[in-house]
């Protein structure tokens, strides 16, 4: 079951109806940074994408050093010195102005947007991360709302985790299933126009095991016309687990070229469907930062290698004492860095 499902414990945090990833835990939920960082960056990344000064993991870092901590705060510097996408999941009305706030910042940085554009109706099979546009329509719209907020600024967008596996898994048939097909192509196309790089989300290893019929979804819902597909998100297959099972997608696809989150796989998964009591995808222990975000991947199929699930905030409250879904958690985010190579 844990290494079927890719998103399902992932949360949702709004922050005036922008939605942030959700992250790791297994310790105690300890306090919440009372530092408040500011827009302002002397952080950039090789890879050219926006490292955001204002996420709760650079927070942490000024709550650290303020407190003595400093050490500790370092290590917390192994994330927030990283780009990580903004998540967005915000109705039709909020959706463009909030996005272009990210936008103007990565742009006042000279940096590249990265988002994980997270709204489709039926999300998640209505599970953990349940919810999304209320039908058909106000996705349309949502989706018109973010490409103009996107548009001309050279954005990487991961489109809706889970949502093609869904397809297939069993969650959405019928004519759900029909229109997720339209929805998905027709928000490759509008993101496209936008100018942003588009990778439609495929899962990970341990979630669809037939390639083939996954391939074929992807095709359905509109692949062919993105720039790829991405891997991983929210999970903690190896790279070279994802890499290999990319490769047989793309070779169903005709060679198409794929992204894989690395944010938490440095210690690859856990290996086995529970661990305390809840969902081993939800929270696991000792797992680690995987490999930094780069464009330099050494496979030419591997367009990046990026952080798409933002390390430190929880899974979900699946254990007693673990934080909401999508809160910051920084004592298993400081074991997450110091497990990191």
């Amino acid at each position: 079951m844990a290494r079927r499902r890719l998103s399902r414990w992932l949360g949702s945090l709004l922050s005036g109806g922008v939605l942030a990833a959700a992250a790791l835990g297994c310790s105690s939920g300890g306090e919440q940074p009372s530092a408040t960082p500011t827009a302002d960056s002397a952080v950039t990344s090789p890879t050219g994408f926006y490292v955001d000064p204002t996420t709760p993991a650079a927070a942490q870092v000024m709550t650290w050093e303020q407190q003595g901590r400093t050490d500790d705060a370092q290590e917390i510097r192994k994330i927030a010195e990283q780009p990580v996408p903004l998540w967005v999941s915000a109705d039709p009305a909020a959706v463009e102005s909030e996005t272009r706030a990210y936008v103007g910042r990565a742009q006042q940085a000279g940096q590249k947007p990265l988002v994980v554009g997270y709204n489709i109706p039926h999300r998640d099979c209505g599970s953990f991360s349940g919810g999304g546009a209320t039908d058909g329509g106000q996705y349309r719209q949502w989706v018109k709302g973010l490409a103009a907020a996107l548009d001309g600024a050279g954005a990487t967008v991961v489109l809706e985790p889970d949502a093609v596996p869904h397809e297939i898994s069993g969650c959405v048939d019928g004519n759900l299933r029909d229109e997720r097909y339209e929805l998905l192509g027709e928000a490759i196309d509008q993101l496209k126009g936008a100018g942003a790089r588009v990778y439609l989300d495929a899962g990970n290893p341990g979630f669809i095991t037939d390639t083939g019929a996954l391939a074929a979804a992807l095709d359905r819902s509109g692949v062919k016309r993105a720039d790829g597909f991405a891997l991983n998100v929210a999970n903690f297959w190896t790279t070279e687990d994802n890499v290999a099972y990319g490769t047989k997608i793309s070779e169903a696809l005709g060679g198409a070229p794929f992204v894989i989150d690395t944010s938490r796989n440095g210690a690859g998964p856990v290996g086995s469907d529970q661990v305390n009591g809840a969902p081993s995808f939800c929270n696991p222990p000792g797992r680690a930062l995987g490999a930094r975000p780069t464009t330099q991947s050494g496979n030419p199929l591997v367009d990046d290698l990026l952080w798409v699930k933002r390390p430190g905030e929880s899974d979900g409250a699946c254990r007693p004492g673990e934080p909401p879904a999508g809160q910051w958690y920084p004592d298993y985010a400081l074991g997450f860095a110091e497990r990191a190579g």
